[in-house]
């Protein structure tokens, strides 16, 4: 049997002075409202099923005897169905990211399905779509790529999509390695992306050397990574680091020059700042 509707009560106050209308509002709490919105000249809330409405009227007829007031039921929603309305597919660079109940529009050849219910990493983010519109300039076909700390290795995917021969996937979260590897599958580069759990500090000169790093990380844990990152890099390898606040940059530009780097591209939006960089 379905759930019985809400109802949703507007009341008008009868004159426009604020004395009436905040006594109105605050008959609205007096009757038991959690909350009440102001809709032009009405004041809106909504009521749980069961609740007594001629006992409301009375509050609010008491506060304002001449309001008018309007009742109607709230129509059910399917809350699953209006969350994924508000999720779209995002064009970054050369691919898209897109939840799967919109990847049939897509070529699957330049195309990301990140479930988004998951909280690893979907592309909703500023610092993943930077990482990924300088991907295309940086990576060559055939590289070997390391994502440090790769989330739901969605940078990772992007890597084997735009061509990349090998991607290292590196996780510390040990939730997160489970979705990886769902992702991983999901988006058939199971043969290019292996994924694994442990410190990227550590891990990444076991897989070295690479062409290229991703690393949307904190700046902090960014900068402190950034010997290891330059002893894993092939000879002419670059970098990407992102999860820079764009507040950060001159700091961060200044540290990259003393630690012998080169930006070769950079990415803004929001307020985050992602950088290309190579050494010379």
């Amino acid at each position: 049997m379905p759930d019985a509707p809400w109802t949703a009560l507007r009341a008008t106050p009868s004159s426009a002075d604020d004395t009436t209308r905040t006594a109105l509002m605050q008959a609205f709490f007096d009757a038991g409202a959690q909350g009440v919105h102001e809709d032009g000249a009405q004041l809106v809330t909504h009521f749980a099923p069961g609740t007594d409405l001629d006992a409301v009227r009375a509050v609010l007829h008491a506060a304002d005897s001449a309001c008018e007031i309007t009742v109607a039921d709230v129509p059910p929603i399917d809350w699953s169905e209006a969350w994924k309305a508000s999720v779209d597919s995002h064009n970054v660079g050369k691919l898209v990211v897109t939840p799967p109940w919109l990847a049939d529009q897509y070529d699957p050849a330049t195309t990301i399905v990140i479930d988004p219910g998951m909280a690893f990493g979907t592309g909703e983010h500023a610092t993943t779509r930077g990482v990924m519109r300088l991907l295309g300039d940086v990576l060559h076909p055939g590289d070997t790529v390391a994502d440090l700390g790769a989330g739901s290795a969605v940078l990772a995917i992007a890597a084997a999509k735009l061509g990349a021969s090998r991607v290292y996937a590196i996780e510390l979260d040990e939730e997160a390695i489970s979705n990886a590897h769902e992702n991983v599958e999901r988006n058939a580069v199971v043969d290019r992306v292996h994924v694994f759990q442990g410190d990227a500090t550590a891990l990444l000169p076991l897989v070295a050397p690479v062409r290229v790093v991703l690393a949307n990380i904190i700046s902090s844990v960014l900068e402190a990574m950034l010997p290891v990152i330059a002893a894993s890099l092939e000879s002419g390898g670059a970098a990407i680091l992102s999860g820079i606040l764009a507040e950060e940059r001159e700091h961060m530009m200044r540290v990259l020059s003393a630690n012998g780097w080169r930006i070769t591209a950079e990415d803004a939006e929001d307020i985050w700042w992602s950088v290309a960089i190579r050494r010379d």
